[in-house]
């Protein structure tokens, strides 16, 4: 087992069991206070580690070569450093905030300014997202959609079984958690009607999905092997790939989403290291027929990572859960995902994000978006205050989570929240 794993290690900073942010976890993300530079740093707890702190501090001294987070206001400089100085940084890191370490627990000086209240930070997306791709991953979800609009004998296309199916996704439109979501317009047809209409969506959905961040990248030309995709994998987020279903509808044929896609994808703030969820691996669902040879091996690929999904109306100080999933029912794992990506040759650099597809489980209440949910609109969802959903409304805030569960401790991924504003 990593050392850093261990579920006996306990911090000095008390860190209640069912806690998001524990000695085990120690996710990494960009914050900042009082609209100073964004700094890099670590969950724990209640509080942020302040890693340019830290490094200030020297006690980095001999990981990497150069300053890793200082003057950095992303964290991609360090994630383009490799698996050796990820495992190098984590692993001080532990040390450091371990219970038995007097270095930073009986410093006071430094601990107050390594220490910071989350509550009063700021959070920015971790990375800068140079390329973003979707996919089209789980089984579930790809089913059911399929029998909605071609029935249940036509329901998964001939290359959905073969092959990752995905689409290229704009990054200019990821936002972090809490950024508010403008309802987007577009052009939308009925199907009785001569010609389209131009206007706000009508039938907006969330999607539950999970992200992840390329590390080490691969230069054009030269692919990456499914026994090494792993090493090029940091880490990964919740994401919220919001859809506008009426549009899409309408513009998909024959490219896929455009518009229905392009307006936001909201991420949670804090990336959960892939060492972090080491202890969470398990084998995913069988595949057939057998992957070809280059989507093959790998050993287990898959996480068990609960996920949940609430809806607040604006109306209402409580969110209502509609959905309870898990990530362990994706058919297409991360590393087969980052091998498809690259088996033509496709250069992937360090930051790049790649999302799973919406996350569906087998039962009705594990279905990771509105359109499956309430089944187009014939099924409205009850929210537990008299208010009901066939899609989102214009004032509600959609909020997901995510935790991998151990023994006394889990590890969490916080938040990923977004409120949906009225059309401009």
């Amino acid at each position: 087992m990593n050392p850093t794993n261990d579920p006996k290690k306990r911090s000095f900073i008390e860190v209640p069991a069912d806690h998001d942010f524990p000695i085990q976890n120690l996710p990494y993300g960009i914050f900042r206070t009082n609209d100073n530079a964004p700094h890099a740093g670590v969950a724990i707890g209640d509080f942020v580690l302040d890693l340019v702190v830290i490094e200030e501090a020297g006690l980095f001294e001999g990981v990497g070569k150069g300053f890793l987070f200082r003057n950095k206001e992303t964290l991609n400089h360090f994630l383009a450093q490799g698996k050796a100085v990820w495992t190098a940084v984590r692993s001080r890191v532990s040390e450091l905030l371990d219970a038995e370490n007097p270095t930073l627990r009986d410093n006071e000086e430094l601990r107050q300014l390594a220490l910071v209240p989350r509550a009063g930070v700021e959070m920015l997306l971790p990375v800068h997202i140079g390329d973003y791709t979707d996919f089209y991953s789980s089984r579930e979800h790809a089913t059911n959609v399929g029998t909605m609009f071609r029935g249940a004998d036509n329901a998964l296309m001939p290359n959905w079984t073969w092959l990752p199916v995905g689409y290229h996704g704009r990054s200019s439109s990821i936002v972090p958690s809490g950024t508010p979501v403008r309802r987007p317009k577009g052009q939308t047809k009925a199907d009785d009607a001569d010609s389209p209409t131009f206007g706000p969506c009508r039938l907006l959905d969330f999607e539950l999905e999970m992200g992840f961040f390329v590390g080490t990248g691969n230069k054009l030309g030269t692919p990456i092997d499914m026994e090494d995709a792993a090493d090029h994998i940091f880490g990964m987020v919740l994401v919220n790939d919001w859809s506008a279903r009426d549009i899409q509808k309408w513009e998909y044929v024959p490219l896929g989403p455009f518009l229905a896609k392009n307006f936001a994808t909201s991420i949670s703030p804090w990336i959960v290291t892939m060492e972090a969820l080491e202890p969470f691996r398990q084998a995913g669902p069988k595949q057939d027929p057998p992957p070809l040879d280059y989507l093959a091996g790998g050993g287990d690929r898959s996480f068990d990572i609960n996920l949940e999904v609430a809806i607040q109306p604006d109306t209402s100080e409580t969110p209502y859960v509609v959905c309870r999933s898990n990530f362990k029912y994706m058919y297409w794992s991360i590393t087969q995902q980052l091998a498809h990506h690259t088996v033509s040759g496709c250069n992937t650099r360090p930051g790049d994000m790649l999302a799973s597809g919406t996350i569906s489980g087998p039962t009705p209440d594990s279905y990771g978006s509105m359109l499956e949910l309430s089944w187009r609109g014939t099924k409205p969802l009850q929210l537990g205050n008299g208010e009901e959903r066939k899609f989102i409304k214009d004032g509600d805030t959609v909020i997901m989570t995510g935790h991998a569960q151990g023994d006394g401790f889990r590890v969490g991924f916080g938040e990923v929240s977004g409120k949906i504003l009225p059309a401009d």
